[in-house]
C-alpha cells in the first residue's frame, strides 16, 4: 500500500528546517519582509499612506505654530527676523553691522523668497514655501524609494514632526531640500545630473555652507569632476551675483567668527556640567541671537571646537584617499557622516540642525546598500530631546537645572554616538577587503 506525500511547491520559497537556526545578525531593515511588505498593500497604497500622514502632521506642525507657546513659545519669531532682513534687502544691502546675520550671502534669497506672493503676508508665504520645499522633499525620497517604500521618505515624514513647529520658523527645510536634491541627482549615471547635483549643492553652499559637504563622497573620477566643477562655478557665478547687486555681502563673516559657546553645543554642554557641580564659574549671557555661556576657559573650549573640526575635515580627507569601496550608498552614507561630524564639533548646535541630519538620514535610507541605517535610528531620539531642549524645556536648558542637563546630556550623547558610529561604518564599509572590481 502506497501513501501519496505531498509535494513542495516549486513556487513557493523552501521551508526552512528545523536545524537551521535563524540568522540572528542581519538587521530587520535588511529582510525581504521589512523592505517589501511592512507598509506595502496593494497599487498606489504606499503613497497614499505617506500623503495621508503629511497630510496629519504637518496639519498638526501648522496648528502648533499657529499657537505657539509650547514651552516658552515664540518660535515663529525668527520668521518676523526674516522679514526685517527682507527690508533690508529692499534697500539693497545685506544687513549692516546686524550681529545676529551670519549666513552666507545666498541666505538671501531664501529670505526674500516670500515676495514672490504678494497676496499673503510675509510669515504666511514663508511658512507655505517652507511646506512646499518639505513636499518636495517627500516626493523626491519617495520616488528614489519607490520600490519599497519603507525607509527614506518615511524617516523624513515621519521625523521631522519629532521637532514640533520648529521646521515651519525656519529656513533649514529649504536648504535641506537642496541638499536631498543633490544626491539623489548624483546617483544618475548622466553627465547633466552630475553637473545638476554639483549645481545644487554649490547653491547650498552660498545658503547655509553645509550642503558642500554632500560631495564629500562623490565617486573618483568623471563624476567627482562634474560635480565638483558645476558646484565651485555655480557657488561663484552666485556669489559674484549677489556682491553686485547688494552691499556688505560678505559682512557675515565677521559675526561668525566671533561667536562663543552655545549652550546646546557639546562643549556647552560640558560647562553646564561643569557649572552644575561647581567646578566652573561662568554664566549665560545672551548675544548674536542666541544663549551662550561665557566665563573661564569659554575661548579655549572654543579654540578646541574648531581644533576639532580640523581634525574632522582632515580625516574625511584621508577617508577619501583610504576609500576603494564604492556603492550607489557611498556618498549619501559620506554625506551623513561629515555632517554628522561637523555638528558634534561645532561651537552651535541649534535644534533646527536636526533637520539637515534626518533630511540626509532619508536619503541614505533610499539605498539597500546604506551603512548608515543604525545612525538613522539614532537621530530619531535625537530629534525628540531637540524638541525637548526648545521649545519645551528651554528655560530649564538655560537655567542648567537637573532636568534640562539631563536633556541635553541624552541629546548631545545621541549625536555623538551617532557620529563616531557613522564615521566607523563609513570607514569600514569602503577601506576594509580587496578593492572593488
Amino acid at each position: 500500500m502506497t501513501h501519496d506525500h505531498p509535494q513542495p511547491d516549486p513556487l513557493l520559497p523552501p521551508t526552512p528546517s528545523r536545524s537551521e537556526a535563524p540568522d540572528l545578525t542581519r538587521s530587520p531593515f535588511e529582510s525581504d519582509t521589512f523592505t517589501s511588505a511592512t507598509f506595502v498593500t496593494v497599487g498606489r497604497g504606499p503613497y497614499l499612506a505617506l500623503a495621508a500622514v503629511w497630510l496629519l502632521t504637518r496639519a498638526g506642525m501648522l496648528l502648533l505654530l499657529a499657537r505657539d507657546d509650547l514651552g516658552i513659545g515664540g518660535v515663529g519669531r525668527e520668521v518676523g527676523l526674516y522679514q526685517y532682513w527682507y527690508g533690508k534687502f529692499a534697500e539693497g544691502t545685506f544687513p549692516p553691522g546686524d550681529v545676529t546675520w551670519q549666513y552666507p550671502p545666498g541666505a538671501g534669497l531664501v529670505i526674500m523668497s516670500p515676495g514672490i506672493l504678494p497676496w499673503l503676508s510675509y510669515f504666511q508665504a514663508f511658512v507655505t514655501l517652507t511646506l512646499l520645499a518639505d513636499a518636495v522633499v517627500s516626493v523626491a525620497l519617495a520616488r528614489a524609494d519607490s520600490a519599497r517604500l519603507t525607509h527614506g521618505a518615511w524617516i523624513w515624514v515621519g521625523g521631522l514632526p519629532l521637532l514640533l513647529h520648529l521646521p515651519l520658523a525656519r529656513y533649514d527645510v529649504q536648504t535641506t531640500a537642496l541638499a536631498v536634491l543633490a544626491l539623489l541627482a548624483l546617483g544618475a549615471r548622466r553627465t547633466a545630473a552630475h553637473q545638476l547635483g554639483g549645481a545644487l549643492a554649490g547653491i547650498g553652499a552660498m545658503v547655509k555652507v553645509w550642503p558642500a559637504l554632500a560631495l564629500i563622497g562623490t565617486p573618483r573620477g568623471r563624476t567627482t569632476r562634474e560635480a565638483w566643477t558645476a558646484a565651485a562655478v555655480t557657488a561663484l557665478a552666485l556669489l559674484a551675483t549677489l556682491a553686485l547687486f547688494f552691499s556688505d555681502a560678505l559682512g557675515f563673516l565677521r559675526q561668525q567668527g566671533s561667536r562663543g559657546i552655545q549652550i546646546e553645543s557639546l562643549g556647552g554642554t560640558a560647562l553646564a556640567v561643569a557649572r552644575a557641580t561647581g567646578a566652573w564659574p561662568g554664566r549665560v549671557e545672551f548675544r548674536y541671537g542666541a544663549f551662550e555661556y561665557a566665563g573661564p576657559y569659554v575661548s579655549s573650549i572654543g579654540h578646541l571646537a574648531l581644533l576639532l573640526t580640523v581634525i574632522a575635515f582632515g580625516w574625511l580627507l584621508l577617508w577619501r584617499l583610504a576609500a576603494h569601496r564604492w556603492t550607489p550608498a557611498t556618498p549619501l552614507d559620506a554625506a551623513l557622516a561629515a555632517v554628522l561630524l561637523f555638528t558634534v564639533t561645532s561651537r552651535v548646535i541649534s535644534p533646527q540642525y536636526m533637520i539637515w541630519l534626518l533630511g540626509l538620514a532619508a536619503v541614505c535610507l533610499t539605498s539597500r546598500d546604506t551603512v548608515m541605517r543604525p545612525v538613522a535610528l539614532l537621530l530619531l531620539p535625537a530629534a525628540a530631546l531637540s524638541s525637548l531642549a526648545y521649545p519645551v524645556l528651554y528655560d530649564e536648558v538655560v537655567a542648567g537645572t537637573p532636568t534640562g542637563l539631563t536633556v541635553m546630556v541624552l541629546r548631545n550623547g545621541l549625536l555623538l554616538a551617532a557620529a563616531l558610529l557613522a564615521a566607523r561604518r563609513l570607514w569600514t564599509s569602503t577601506t576594509g577587503g580587496p578593492p572593488a572590481a
